[in-house]
């Protein structure tokens, strides 16, 4: 891998889970970072979880970032049937906490809070399909190697869907979104799915699996995370995630965007509340340009 032959170069962009403040606040990061010339559209790989698969979707379907962040900035492009902005985020931590006592392993914290999903009292699978359809004006898979994650609600295992996979885009997405308790497990063909944020707000590993035309690792990963969750039992923090993944594959390098204090202030205490989109979606974009210098030289 040499300067002067850039076509040898596989990138790929990881965008990680955090509501719909994480999806105003990612698309204004992209947007801070295409205005600072950096061109994520030369991404081979896009890995998205929960809000990052909404992200990742509008990225590689062409969506026009830049239109849809100031209707994130004029309170334009939230979910009118999202949840209250009462919702006590703390005491939904806590039942979802104890959900998941006595798991043996992650993949049994994993199941045990898919069983109690399934259980909960939610909107019907309909009407928050119709949602998500709304959020995607494309909904066919793109031809960039997109890579959706979610979690199995009945076995506790990470999927990830892919355009091989035969499912629908809407249905992946609606799937990955699928926050337990407040949203109901979506079906795809046979199966349920929680939102893949349970396993990991970000996937990085994901990065480097095979698919399509492409093999091997990437060899320049770019997380853009919003939330960052203390690391704690079986799960690592985001920056534990990547360090953990460059010791995978220490010929290759990785930079990260993650949310700073101005950000985070923004997206308040409950990140599924719409009111916290237009705050979000400025901080996020004054991030992307304050780092697009530095992301520039390292993605091209």
């Amino acid at each position: 891998m040499t300067a002067d032959a850039p076509s040898s170069i596989t990138r790929a962009l990881v965008l990680g889970g955090g509501g719909l403040a994480g999806i105003a606040w990612e698309v204004g990061v992209l947007v801070g970072l295409a205005e600072g010339g950096v061109d994520l559209h030369l991404a081979d790989r896009v890995v998205g979880t929960s809000a990052g698969s909404v992200v990742g979707s509008l990225l590689t379907t062409g969506v026009d970032l830049a239109e849809l962040h100031q209707r994130h900035l004029a309170g334009e492009a939230g979910d009118s049937s999202g949840p209250p902005a009462n919702l006590d985020m703390e005491a939904l931590g806590a039942e979802l906490v104890a959900a998941m006592d006595g798991a043996r392993h992650a993949g049994d914290m994993r199941a045990r809070l898919g069983a109690w999903a399934l259980a909960a009292d939610t909107p019907p699978e309909a009407e928050r399909r119709e949602v998500i359809d709304a959020r995607l004006p494309v909904k066919e898979w793109p031809r960039t190697d997109l890579r959706i994650s979610a979690v199995d609600a009945e076995t506790g295992e990470l999927a990830v869907f892919t355009r091989d996979a035969r499912v629908g885009l809407v249905d992946a997405v609606a799937a990955s979104c699928a926050v337990p308790g407040v949203w109901p497990p979506m079906t795809v063909g046979t199966r349920r799915y929680i939102d893949g944020g349970v396993a990991s707000v970000v996937h990085v590993a994901r990065a480097d699996d095979d698919g399509f035309e492409i093999q091997g690792p990437a060899d320049r990963v770019l997380v853009v995370a919003p939330l960052d969750p203390p690391a704690g039992g079986p799960f690592r923090s985001v920056t534990q995630e990547i360090e953990y993944r460059q010791e995978q594959h220490p010929e290759t390098s990785a930079a990260s965007i993650l949310a700073d204090e101005t950000s985070v202030a923004a997206f308040g205490t409950n990140v599924l509340d719409p009111a916290t989109m237009p705050a979000s979606a400025k901080a996020g974009r004054a991030q992307g340009r304050a780092r697009a210098e530095e992301i520039a030289r390292f993605w091209t």
